[in-house]
């Protein structure tokens, strides 16, 4: 871990030598979120991109020389990342464009790309013996550290707002978590958890609180430019709900960028739901500031008052020349079926929102009625290189596919009965 030389806080700028701090800068309470520092020229000594291509390791951990880990960490048992990068041509041509992919992390563990940072934040936790990791989660972080936590036979305390999609607190029962439902929305679990994890000693996992969360995260980007033969995109396409997975794939770019493995940065395009869109509502209005709102929407994981990594987001959003979209809920349930249909990825509704917030995109290209004028032009060229990052699978959300796809027919049991039902 020579290559990690401390932490720095994204408020004020203050540094702190990498075992000093746990989580924020003391500053600022819990909103001194900390980005880690690095030794880009011990990177560069220790491993490259011929290196990496010849690896036969198939996971996050083949990146293991750009994370913050000692020499002798373990990682978890279970595949994390290296998910599949598809091209799609069908749903390219869809939508008027050529050189269009789709990243599939709905492909993890635990059917989500948040087993990226459980599987890092597991092994800070076990770098300093914790008894029990926490989190607040609205499904899929919970279960990611859930059942990468049980291959590893660590305990866990997730805290899940009691709305939660029952497939998802399904799966932390069946990981042999504790769960406990919050009478509450995802915010009021967050803070809870947070009280918890600081009354009781227990490790916290809480996006926008452990800095490690984004280190896990950004293998993401890593893996989207050496699949892509080292080349960035031009675009990345990503829900964002809290906003720590946009800033993770941006801190991966940053990486990749001052490494010398990549020529330039990408468009970041976030994508967010009308219902819950603060981050939005800071980009359009050209504000520092985000402001919260009350969130609601079928996208449970993106739901979030409060974005607690949103100030990061926005700054990656602007730094990239990207843009902030929303899209309503009938138009990310929409999307989950054409998505299927057109690339045979079943994603959940936030996953599908990064499809929503391109064909939003393409049909506001003069950036008249959906985009505002803050930087971006609005148009996405023909021949563009484009990636959807899909962020979950669609079994986590079973009731929202039905919603989006319709029933299929009871039919009595001959073939008339099938010939009708063809006909229509």
């Amino acid at each position: 871990m020579n290559h990690l030389l401390g932490l720095r806080c994204t408020v004020c700028g203050a540094t702190y030598a990498r075992d000093e701090l746990d989580y924020v800068c003391p500053h600022h309470g819990d909103e001194g979120i900390v980005d880690a520092i690095y030794y880009y020229a011990a990177i560069a000594a220790a491993t490259a991109p011929a290196l990496l291509s010849a690896s036969r390791e198939m996971s996050m951990w083949r990146y293991r020389d750009l994370l913050p880990l000692a020499a002798d960490a373990a990682p978890p048992p279970l595949q994390v990342g290296w998910t599949p990068l598809y091209a799609a041509p069908r749903l390219a041509a869809a939508l008027g464009l050529r050189r269009l992919y789709v990243k599939d992390d709905g492909r993890n563990p635990t059917a989500s790309f948040k087993d990226r940072a459980s599987a890092l934040v597991l092994l800070k936790a076990q770098e300093q013996k914790a008894a029990i990791v926490t989190t607040a989660s609205t499904g899929n972080a919970g279960a990611a550290l859930a059942g990468l936590a049980a291959s590893m036979g660590q305990r866990t305390v997730i805290f899940a707002p009691k709305t939660a999609p029952p497939a998802k607190i399904a799966q932390l029962l069946t990981y042999g978590a504790t769960v406990l439902l919050v009478d509450g929305n995802y915010d009021a679990a967050f803070e809870l958890c947070l009280a918890a994890s600081k009354e009781f000693g227990w490790y916290c996992r809480n996006t926008g609180y452990n800095p490690y969360t984004v280190e896990g995260k950004k293998t993401a980007a890593f893996e989207i430019c050496e699949q892509l033969g080292w080349r960035a995109p031009d675009y990345l396409f990503v829900s964002v709900g809290d906003g720590n997975i946009i800033t993770g794939l941006h801190r991966g770019l940053q990486d990749l960028l001052a490494l010398g493995w990549i020529e330039r940065m990408p468009r970041l395009m976030a994508v967010q739901a009308s219902g819950s869109s603060a981050i939005y509502n800071a980009w359009a209005s050209g504000a520092e500031v985000i402001t919260p709102v009350q969130a609601v929407t079928v996208a449970d994981s993106i739901a979030a008052d409060l974005p607690r990594d949103g100030m990061r987001a926005l700054r990656a959003i602007r730094a990239t020349g990207g843009a902030a979209l929303q899209v309503s809920d009938a138009e990310i349930l929409a999307a989950i079926p054409t998505l299927a249909r057109l690339t045979g990825v079943f994603a959940e509704p936030a996953g599908a929102a990064a499809l929503a917030g391109l064909q939003k995109a393409l049909a506001a290209s003069d950036a008249a009625s959906q985009l505002p004028k803050t930087g971006w032009q609005g148009t996405i060229a023909a021949d563009a290189v484009v990636v959807l990052m899909i962020t979950g699978s669609g079994l986590k959300d079973i009731a929202s596919a039905m919603k989006a796809s319709g029933p299929a027919p009871i039919i009595e049991p001959t073939l008339a009965a099938v010939k009708r039902a063809l006909a229509g």
